[in-house]
Order: structure tokens, then C-alpha cells, then sequence
């Protein structure tokens, strides 16, 4: 497996579009970044409101969304969790991150994986549609290999490709912030279960890179499903990438209808459970996993049933 794995990943590097990508990433973050410092720079100062009244007026506004009718007890929690946080910024004059800093970005970067997401569904999508289209899928299975470890070793590669992607996509904010904004100044505080308590800017970022990541997969196995399935990958591709821009959207159309809570782009997205920034009310994280993991089952059940399947001496 280990071999085929590194036959994949070889194969993935020694394709231009693969460097082009990753070297597109860099260059959307450091563009993003260079157009943020260039705005500070050229905004009007005289508007800029300390922190102390940012933080008040945030109080003041969480405090009226807790007076709305039929909030959950989750959501009931997130606003405690917050006004306490904002209480104690208060209470002992400590000031938040700054936006235009280095560590509020990277703290941030969760909210940029999207383009993760993007790359890695046109590698998904393509790396074993690609082996047919090309004409290569022959040579593949000529070798004394089960199908299903083939398979295997190419979506694992995808996987690495995802987590690659997220780490430079890291990294090159935290250069690109560092070189255009400043390490900045502020402390993170966070909710520890019993008490408000400084965090590392760091650990929470990759916290939230975790959750964020269960989008990635999920939209990324997809890919691969259609890939392997319909053995085109501008097909594939298109519609994956389709879904991904319009998957939330149909979350808002559905959310009156209890099937919403069943729908994949529902529960993708775990960082809604670490913000509290829900797209549907009275879901769980539990849940989450549990329909997660059910799509995840569903989705390569069909793929390596189809890949088994598969004629290819045509």
C-alpha cells in the first residue's frame, strides 16, 4: 500500500497543474493580504473606535439576540459563553486581537480553506477519471494488485494532497501577515467550560482548521465518487464544484423542512459548533458525525463497487 501510495503521489507531482495550484494558493494569500495592509493604509483613521466600545456595543447586541424566542440551548450557551469572554475584556482591560495583525489571520484562515476545498476537489475528481480518459487505467490493472488497493492508495493521496494544502495555506498566512500587517497586539480569550482563560492564537487556528477540514473531506470524496463513476473529470469536477457554492445556499431555501436536517451541506461545516454561527438550529456535533459519516459510507461504498466493476478491456 505504502508503494502504491508513493507511485500516486509521484504521479500527482509530476503533473504541472499540480504546482500551479499550490503556487496559485501562495499567491491568493499574499495578494489577499498585501490588498488588506494596503487598505489600512489608505482608510480613513478618524472613524476607528476603540475597543472597549466595540466590545460594548458587541455586549450590547448579543444581549438582544438573547432576548429572541426559541433560541436552543446550544445557542442559549454560545451568547452566555460570549458575554462573559466580552465581560471579562471589560472588567480587566484586556484588549482583543487586532484585525490587521498577524495572529487574528491566521487565526482567520479557516474562513480561506475554501480554496483548499477547490484544489483538492479537481484532484479528487480527476485522479482516477484522468487514468481513463488517458488511456492508462490498462497498465494499472495489469499489475498483480487488487482493484480495491488501488483505489484505496488514490484517495489516500488525495487526502495527503487536502492536508499539504492546509498547512501551506497556514504558513503562507502567517509569512504573508508577518511581512505585510505585524505580529499585532491584543490576547485571544476563550471559554474553557468553568472560566474565560488566554489561548494560544495558534492552537485555536488549528483547532479550527480541524473542523473546517470535514468540509474538504467530504466534498473532496464526493468528487472522487463522480470521478470514479462517470470517468470524466470536467464532469466531476463541474459538479462538484457546483454543489460546493451552492451547497449552504440550499440550506437557507430548506431550512423550514425537517429534511434539511438530513442534508449534507447541513453539517459539513463542524466550526459551527466551535463559533456558534449555526446554519440550522437544534443540530448536535454528535448528529453531525453521525449523517457525516453515513455520506462518507454511502458515497465509497459506490465508488469501489463501481471501480470493482468496472469493464476496461474495452
Amino acid at each position: 500500500m505504502l508503494k502504491l501510495i508513493q507511485n500516486e503521489w509521484m504521479k500527482l507531482w509530476n503533473k504541472k497543474i499540480t504546482w500551479i495550484m499550490v503556487i496559485l494558493l501562495v499567491f491568493i494569500v499574499f495578494a489577499g493580504l498585501g490588498i488588506t495592509k494596503w487598505m489600512n493604509s489608505t482608510g480613513n483613521q478618524d472613524i476607528d473606535e476603540s475597543w472597549e466600545e466595540n466590545t460594548q456595543a458587541e455586549l450590547a447586541s448579543i444581549n438582544l439576540m438573547m432576548e429572541e424566542p426559541g433560541l436552543s440551548e446550544t445557542q442559549i450557551d454560545n451568547y452566555e459563553e460570549q458575554i462573559a469572554i466580552a465581560e471579562h475584556r471589560l472588567e480587566n482591560d484586556i484588549a482583543p486581537l487586532e484585525y490587521a495583525s498577524m495572529q487574528q489571520q491566521v487565526l482567520d484562515t479557516h474562513m480561506m480553506m475554501s480554496l483548499v476545498t477547490l484544489l483538492t476537489v479537481i484532484v479528487a475528481a480527476s485522479i482516477v477519471a484522468a487514468e481513463f480518459s488517458q488511456g492508462t487505467i490498462k497498465m494499472l490493472l495489469t499489475r498483480p494488485v487488487k482493484r480495491w488497493k488501488i483505489l484505496t492508495s488514490k484517495y489516500i493521496t488525495v487526502l495527503l494532497f487536502a492536508v499539504l494544502l492546509t498547512v501551506i495555506l497556514l504558513i503562507s498566512t502567517a509569512l504573508a501577515g508577518l511581512i505585510f500587517l505585524g505580529i499585532g497586539e491584543g490576547t485571544l480569550l476563550t471559554w474553557t467550560g468553568t472560566e474565560v482563560a488566554e489561548a494560544s492564537f495558534w492552537l485555536e487556528a488549528l483547532k479550527l482548521a480541524a473542523l473546517k477540514f470535514s468540509s474538504i473531506w467530504m466534498i473532496s470524496t464526493f468528487a472522487f465518487m463522480l470521478g470514479t463513476v462517470f470517468r470524466s473529470s470536467s464532469l466531476a469536477i463541474g459538479l462538484s464544484i457546483f454543489l460546493m457554492f451552492t451547497g449552504v445556499q440550499a440550506v437557507f431555501f430548506l431550512q423550514n423542512y425537517e429534511i434539511v436536517k438530513y442534508y449534507l451541506f447541513t453539517h459539513t461545516d463542524l466550526t459551527q459548533f466551535y463559533t456558534g454561527n449555526f446554519l440550522v438550529p437544534d443540530i448536535t456535533i454528535s448528529m453531525s458525525l453521525l449523517v457525516l459519516a453515513i455520506y462518507f459510507l454511502v458515497f465509497m461504498a459506490i465508488s469501489y463497487w463501481t471501480f470493482g466493476k468496472r469493464d476496461v478491456t474495452a
